[in-house]
Formats: C-alpha cells, sequence, structure tokens
C-alpha cells in the first residue's frame, strides 16, 4: 500500500494542485489565525532571528506589517496558503507586545497581538545536571495520581483505562509533585520524565512519544502552567527537571501532520519505508546511498511520521520550540530520544543553537549502538566523528555498553578469560575514545528494556552489585522508577510489563510504597539500601569527578578506585558464589599509606593493609582512612 493511499492528507499531487487553487482563489477569503507559534517569545536571546508560524485558512494571501519598528528579515510561503513563516529581528527589543497587521490584496486588514516577554535573570547561565547528580527516570502515567479530575479529557481520543495494561492509567504532573519528597530522599537529584506533550493517538498514547502538540502538556497529564509549577517545586527542593525532547519524529495525529505547511516538512517516499535502524551506516565509509537515505528517512513506525531536519522551515521550528520550553518551564536538561535517527547535519544544528543560547545546558542523546567508537562519535568535539568533519555537539551520549554488560555479568558466576567481571572492566579500558567520559549517562535498565529485577530473579544481592557500579564509577548515574522497592517486569511480554503502576500512586492501592510504613520488608530493602548509597553519592566530589584506577578481575573480584587530591574510596566486588579473601598488595599504588576502609552501607572498617574477606556476590565501598 502507497502511504499516499494510507494518509490521503500526504497525497503530493492532490496537494499540490489544491493548494494552489486555493493560494490564488481565495484571496477574497477573509483569512484568520487559529495557530501562532512560539505562542509567545523573550527579548534579550543570544540569536535574534524569531520565525513565527502564523495558521489559518488562506493567511498567505495577506502581507505583513509589525509594530515597534521592528524589522521583518523574511516573510516565508509555502505550497500551503494556511501558513505564513515571518522572521523579525529582535536584537534591540525590550520586553513588549507587539501587533502584527495582515492585508490582503482587497485592503482587508486584521492584527495578531504577540507578546515579547521578559526572561529570568541569569537564565542563559543556568546550570544543567551533571556527574554530580542522580537522574529518576519516570513514566507519568504509570507513576501517581495526583488528580482524578484529568484522567479523560473530551479533546484527547483514548480515556482512563486502568485495566487495560497498555491504556491511559491516569498518572499525571500532580502525581509527580506530591511525590517530590520520596524522590529526594532516595537521593535522587534529577527527574528525567518521559515526554509530557500531548499525545492524542487513539490507543497506546501512555509512553507519550508521538507527540500531537509540541507546545501543549497533554492535557490528562496536567496544563502548561501545571509543568511549570512542577519545575518550580522542585527547584525548591534542589532537584532538577530534565525534560525528554523528541527530535526525530511526531505522531501522525499531530495537527500540522493532518495540514502539512509543506510536503517536504515530513520525510516521505513512494510507498511506506520504515527506518532499517542500522545507524552504523551513518559513519560507514563503505555504505549505500540508498541504506543512509533509508536509515535517516524512513519512519520509526507507520504512526510516527519522520521529521525532516534538512527542512530550514521544520529545524528552525524544533529549535525554537525547544529553547521556547527551556525559558518558558525553566527546564535544567535535555535528553533526546531516537538521537542519531535524525539527519546529522540538523541534529547538530539543533544541538549547537541551544546551547549556544545556554553555554551550560547539559543534552544527553539516547545513541543506542554496540561499541564505544561508534557511541563516541556522536559526543561532542570527537576526534573520531573528526575524521569525517563532523561535529554533533551533543554534550552527553547514554552509556549502552554499559548497560549491556551490566545485565549479564551478576549471572556470570564463571570469571573466566571474557566472562563475569572481566566484561566491565573491558568496557572501561575505551574510555579513551570519550572526548568527556565523565558526562555520560549510565543506567541498568530504562523504559525500553527489561527489569533489571526481572533479569537477575529479584536477587538483591545482584541489584546492590549493579546499583553500587552506577553510583561509584564515572558518569552520571540513572535509576529507574520502582526498581528502588524491587519492581520487575518482562520486556518479552510486552512494554506494558515494564512500565507498571508504582503501588501507592493511586488511591486504593493495597500497598503504598512511597511510605516506609506502607513498604513491605522486602521493598524496603531495597529502599533502603538505594538511599543510603546515593545519599551517600550526593557529597562526594571523589566520586562525580575524581579520578580512576581499575585493576584487571581476578577471580571474578573486579577492584576499583575513585581518587582526587582529598580522599580515595576503593570498591571492591566478589561477583563468585564463594567468600573470598583478597590480597591487597596488588593494589598498594592506590591503597599507598591508608591502613583501614570503611564500608559506606554496613559501615565496618576493614584493615586495608594485608587481607580482606569478602562475602559471596557482594560489594564493599570503602573510604579509605
Amino acid at each position: 500500500m502507497k502511504k499516499t493511499d494510507q494518509f490521503p492528507f500526504l497525497n503530493r499531487s492532490f496537494l499540490k494542485k489544491i493548494t494552489l487553487f486555493l493560494f490564488f482563489m481565495s484571496i477574497t477569503v477573509h483569512a484568520q489565525i487559529d495557530k501562532v507559534e512560539p505562542p509567545f517569545w523573550y527579548a534579550g536571546m543570544q540569536n535574534p532571528e524569531l520565525q513565527i508560524l502564523f495558521y489559518g485558512k488562506g493567511i498567505a494571501q495577506n502581507q505583513v506589517t509589525v509594530s515597534n519598528s521592528i524589522k521583518i528579515t523574511d516573510v516565508k510561503r509555502t505550497e500551503n496558503p494556511n501558513y505564513l513563516f515571518v522572521t523579525i529581528d529582535t536584537k534591540k527589543v525590550v520586553a513588549s507586545d507587539l501587533i502584527f497587521t495582515f492585508k490582503n490584496k482587497s485592503k482587508e486588514t486584521f492584527t495578531q497581538k504577540y507578546s515579547l516577554k521578559k526572561r529570568r535573570e541569569n537564565s542563559a547561565q543556568r546550570k544543567s545536571f551533571d556527574a554530580s547528580d542522580m537522574m529518576y527516570l519516570l513514566m507519568p502515567d504509570r507513576f501517581a495520581n495526583g488528580n482524578r479530575n484529568n484522567d479523560s479529557e473530551n479533546s484527547t481520543q483514548e480515556k482512563y483505562n486502568r485495566e487495560l495494561p497498555g491504556g491511559r492509567h491516569g498518572g499525571d504532573i500532580e502525581g509527580i509533585i506530591k511525590n517530590l519528597d520520596y524522590i529526594a530522599e532516595l537521593g535522587a537529584t534529577t527527574i528525567w520524565s518521559t515526554p509530557l506533550c500531548e499525545d492524542n493517538d487513539a490507543a497506546f498514547s501512555y509512553h507519550t512519544y508521538g507527540q500531537s502538540d509540541v507546545y501543549k502538556i497533554d492535557p490528562r497529564y496536567g496544563t502548561n502552567e501545571d509543568y511549570v509549577r512542577l519545575a518550580a517545586e522542585m527547584h525548591k527542593k534542589d532537584l532538577k527537571l530534565v525534560m525528554d525532547y523528541v527530535t526525530n519524529h511526531w505522531g501522525i495525529e499531530h495537527w500540522m501532520i493532518k495540514d502539512l505547511p509543506t510536503k517536504e516538512w515530513i520525510n516521505q517516499f513512494d510507498t511506506y519505508t520504515q527506518t532499517n535502524h542500522k545507524r552504523t551506516v551513518i559513519h560507514d565509509t563503505n555504505a549505500s546511498e540508498i541504506d543512509k537515505k533509508i536509515t535517516l528517512d524512513g519512519w520509526f513506525v507507520p504512526s510516527m511520521p519522520d521529521l525532516n531536519l534538512k527542512n530550514p522551515l521544520t529545524l528552525k521550528y524544533l529549535i525554537q520550540n525547544a529553547i521556547w520550553w527551556i525559558e518558558y518551564a525553566d527546564l535544567d536538561g535535555f535528553r533526546v530520544d531516537t538521537y542519531n535517527y535524525s539527519d546529522p547535519k540538523g541534529i547538530a544544528k539543533w544541538t549547537k543553537s541551544i546551547t549556544d543560547e545556554y553555554p551550560n545546558f547539559n543534552i544527553v542523546g539516547e545513541v543506542w549502538m554496540q561499541s564505544q567508537a561508534q557511541m563516541a562519535y556522536w559526543q561532542k568535539d570527537s576526534k573520531i566523528a573528526a575524521i569525517q568533519n563532523y561535529n554533533s555537539y551533543l554534550p552527553s551520549v547514554m552509556d549502552f555498553t554499559l548497560y549491556e554488560a551490566v545485565t549479564k555479568v551478576f549471572n556470570e558466576d564463571d570469571g573466566s578469560w571474557d566472562k563475569g567481571m572481566v566484561k566491565l572492566y573491558d568496557n572501561f579500558t575505551n574510555d579513551f575514545l570519550y572526548p568527556n567520559v565523565n558526562n555520560m549517562l549510565l543506567f541498568a535498565e530504562n523504559h525500553d528494556t527489561n527489569r533489571i529485577n526481572q533479569t537477575y530473579g529479584n536477587d538483591i544481592r545482584k541489584y546492590k552489585m549493579a546499583m553500587t557500579l552506577m553510583a561509584t564509577v564515572r558518569g552520571i548515574p540513572q535509576l529507574y522508577y520502582g526498581s528502588e522497592i524491587g519492581m520487575a517486569g518482562d520486556k518479552n511480554k510486552g512494554d506494558a510489563a515494564i512500565r507498571l503502576d508504582f503501588p501507592g500512586g493511586w488511591e486504593g492501592d493495597k500497598n503504598n510504597a512511597f511510605t516506609k510504613e506502607g513498604r513491605t520488608p522486602e521493598q524496603n530493602h531495597y529502599f533502603d539500601f538505594t538511599a543510603k548509597l546515593f545519599q551517600w553519592r550526593k557529597t562526594k566530589a571523589v566520586v562525580h569527578f575524581g579520578k580512576t584506577t581499575h585493576y584487571i578481575p581476578e577471580n571474578n573480584i573486579y577492584a576499583y578506585f575513585r581518587y582526587n587530591a582529598n580522599e580515595t574510596v576503593m570498591v571492591l566486588m566478589n561477583n563468585s558464589n564463594e567468600t573470598k579473601t583478597v590480597n591487597t598488595h596488588r593494589f598498594k599504588e592506590n591503597i599507598k599509606d591508608f591502613k583501614t576502609g570503611k564500608d559506606v552501607i554496613s559501615e565496618l572498617t576493614f584493615d586495608v593493609t594485608n587481607e580482606i574477606i569478602i562475602e559471596p556476590k557482594s560489594v564493599l565501598i570503602l573510604e579509605l582512612k
């Protein structure tokens, strides 16, 4: 089936004929404005050029002027007469209200008010997340229902149905706000929420990656004002808010997809074409052009049209949308979904435009690759990418090779040549490839993977080993909601199985894991360990930004040290099923003249001058004295 048959509004010949007819024949129709995007802007931005999208029936027939002696530097019309892209120069403009005047050939005029607002103090220099943070990933629909009144909404297709595993369950922004103290108690400093903008698909819209309006919070989560309030409440508690941003695709229900500004707004083929997911072709010097095109321009799924970042109008729209959310909601960072599925030059321009405006703003990209060299290619100032004269300008990448290792090693009791803890050691031996290895997001799981507690059969010893690794190696640790109370989930049973409701997030839940009293003994065991570990980490600059020395694993035991001029931390992991006695003489270059080490979790003190006894499947985090 042709895509143009499946989606009639994408039919090229029909669109060309009807739009040309409307453009030339509708000049007597009084135009109207249905949407203005960005809905407002800010004075004093580093890039003074502002592209404003005006949308309404026949709007392109009009000539446009603006008040306050502001210069219009460009007016773009496309084959669709319902769009007008007007660029103004805001360089010398203070916060004020502007009036745009539209006049058609019949001398009919109408006006549109537009506001340039004042920025927050020191907005451009805002501090972002870094290796001193721990990021808590949650899915708002599955975390907590704080407002029952927005469970369903008239303007959206899918309604509340908690009985349906893949349905809308009613979690919302209010539920997050009400449980900020719980998140802070865990030692988290940052929240990454999966997307909150409107997703008006008829089914499976709860993950919100198929967005239908990127300037509007989904009403089943709350309002734009609620999102701003979430950031404000988090900042009161010294928590940071990271938005999950999607540059690669929108949902098929997006209002602009239903009336494309131009056929070039999205990537299209003669027949429906899905991406081949082989993103190695981007840097592969032997790759064919057709493979590259299908990788980058193919759609993720039929319900997610692929955005064309090669189109300057589309790219500018996405840049401004991202900056608008940072400024409006007072955001602290982005996580970018499917980062390297987008046109490489376009996504680099998008990223650089944001970091030029906010020099300290951190952006972590989902670059799901299978080798360190492939991931390092996508980090800012990569020497690997420089071979091809490319720079993504992306500050941070997600460490998928470490993730792959973490999901296997603790089930490998055999510590032979390439088994067990050697997998971790080998991963870190390639750290030299990264321009900024300390600015990587570390995780044992996320909303797209098997739950770590499922992988390890709810063996809390293995969970402790995985979390200790996340907390003590270089980079920024991320925790997936619910793992801290032992939640499990099998991805083989579908995505809904790894995105279960957090117990206690709904009125009437029998188990309320948000409180110590409401948690089971097993849940408290998980929680208490996790909170103690990450609360300790919050104050440890030696772990955040210290150097690392590690030693080749022996007998499935891995030892590494984090150190700076003031502190040394020794981490010892016994991945075998036997109690081991470790001779410490081998580690003399790091132990130096230290005599003892106090374990962070048990608070027991160990003599480190000769031998250390360590239990099977266990970890010691020793602060050396």
